[in-house]
């Protein structure tokens, strides 16, 4: 009887039993491995809203990087004298989306051959760059230009600067979500409102199933 009970308390500590929590179980319960990804492609309110509606996508910050000056503000870079550049940083699953997916993404909803400008908007502030993460993320980014400038996507040089990732400051609380939380405002619906349309229209089968519209 002794034997019998010591086995039973065995099986409910280590857990091994139908008792226990099985290894399928376990699994399930770890934690989704992301990685980041980091651009400046343009206004960071029209960037945000778009890699927000990808599949695998976590979460997407606006925020300032590249430049010289530590913690610089909205103001700060506006006067494109800080070397920083409106950026998006994208926590994302590679198990979902890869980072060659979000780059596609990246040169199909902006203008990487304009320098330093990003439509009606001008400065350094607006420039083309992707700022990679590691070794693996250069390399990626280098081959797809390389593709891309051979097959003539487009009509003028890919000016897009390929650089290492130093530091990210996230822009204002007001900036965070700007999209979503001001749909009625101008910008957004003059500015925002055609590009996403666009981007709806060619990635459709890529969207989360609540981010199909505008």
């Amino acid at each position: 009887m002794k034997k019998l009970l010591f086995l039973l308390i065995f099986i409910l500590v280590t857990g091994n039993g139908i008792f226990g929590q099985s290894t399928i179980t376990k699994k399930s319960k770890m934690p989704i491995k992301l990685e980041t990804a980091t651009f400046a492609n343009g206004c960071f309110w029209c960037t945000e809203a778009i890699f927000q509606r990808l599949k695998g996508v976590a979460s997407v910050k606006s925020g300032y990087t590249g430049g010289h000056i530590k913690n610089p503000s909205y103001a700060d870079v506006t006067t494109g004298t800080t070397g920083h550049a409106e950026a998006i940083e994208i926590k994302f699953s590679p198990s979902i989306i890869s980072y060659q997916e979000i780059l596609d993404v990246f040169f199909s909803t902006h203008d990487p051959t304009t320098l330093n400008r990003q439509g009606y908007d001008v400065g350094t502030q607006y420039r083309s760059v992707i700022f990679y993460h590691s070794k693996k993320q250069k390399e990626t980014a280098e081959k797809l230009v390389k593709a891309l400038t051979e097959s003539n996507i487009f009509d003028e040089k890919i000016v897009t600067e390929i650089v290492p990732f130093t530091v990210f400051y996230e822009a204002e609380k007001y900036h965070q979500n700007y999209y979503n939380n001001n749909k009625k405002q101008g910008y957004c619906r003059a500015v925002i409102n055609p590009k996403l349309e666009k981007f709806i229209k060619k990635y459709k089968s890529k969207l989360k199933k609540n981010k199909i519209g505008i």
